[in-house]
């Protein structure tokens, strides 16, 4: 079984991020500016770099505004368009992957809409070995009420949420899924969202019911690696260390 690398990526865009107010009192936190690019910006420009040429963007709050920023981008043999998601205010993400799920088919990456990532991680993703769903993770000495967390057992998923009591890792809002791992995760989600609180539901709680019982969930560190997540005010100040760094090597050449 070969190395199952995608060439599209699907990312979650469409909240508005209350908790980075004021912020995102009128924008989406996916146009919050660091060192002269957007959040959005920058997960393009570093997935363009390791060649994904297909972006799938779903948008909610402010979609005229993430219109605006795409048809101002300059990504050359990068095509990008959006998908709105006009129920944003009343669902979380399981039910906007359900939104997107006829973009969800063969070889496709899913990004959380506030993940900034070196573009070593996307390589680093994009060469994992082959599997059906692929999960990267990271580790650190201690974990807050915040963290997406994972417990593994070697390279496998065995579990994951923020609540779940035993854990060695954490997600970092970042798969990839093979053909069969995509059709396999698209009909979760479409059970899913027949129980009674499905709108409210995380697409990983679907991640995490695929790994309990199918086992097909494998996980890829990037340990070592840059990566940052924008949830609240302060983080801001931590994620310009990041893009500070990216800025600079453009400038260099």
């Amino acid at each position: 079984m070969g190395v199952s690398r995608s060439s599209k990526v699907v990312i979650l865009s469409a909240g508005q991020g209350r908790r980075l107010s004021p912020l995102t009192d009128d924008k989406p936190k996916c146009l919050i500016p660091l060192s002269g690019r957007s959040v959005l910006h920058w997960q393009l420009a570093n997935l363009h770099r390791v060649g994904v040429r297909e972006a799938v963007v779903v948008t909610g709050f402010g979609a005229e505004l993430v219109d605006g920023e795409i048809a101002g981008l300059s990504l050359p043999g990068m095509t990008v368009r959006t998908l709105f998601n006009p129920f944003y205010p009343v669902t979380d993400n399981l039910a906007t992957c359900w939104l997107a799920r006829e973009e969800l088919r063969g070889d496709v990456l899913l990004l959380n809409g506030d993940t900034l990532f070196d573009p070593e991680v996307a390589e680093r993703l994009l060469e994992a070995p082959a599997a059906e769903i692929t999960v990267t993770i990271d580790r650190k000495p201690t974990y807050d009420d915040d963290d997406m967390k994972v417990l593994t057992r070697g390279d496998t998923l065995a579990a994951i949420g923020k609540t779940i009591t035993d854990y060695d890792a954490e997600s970092i809002g970042f798969l990839k899924f093979s053909e069969t791992g995509a059709a396999r995760f698209r009909r979760h989600v479409e059970q899913a969202l027949h129980t009674p609180d499905g709108l409210k539901r995380w697409y990983l709680s679907v991640i995490d019911q695929i790994a309990r019982e199918a086992g097909v969930v494998r996980v890829q560190s990037i340990e070592g690696l840059g990566w940052a997540e924008m949830d609240f005010p302060a983080d801001v100040a931590r994620n310009l260390a990041l893009t500070e760094r990216w800025a600079a090597c453009l400038m260099a050449g």
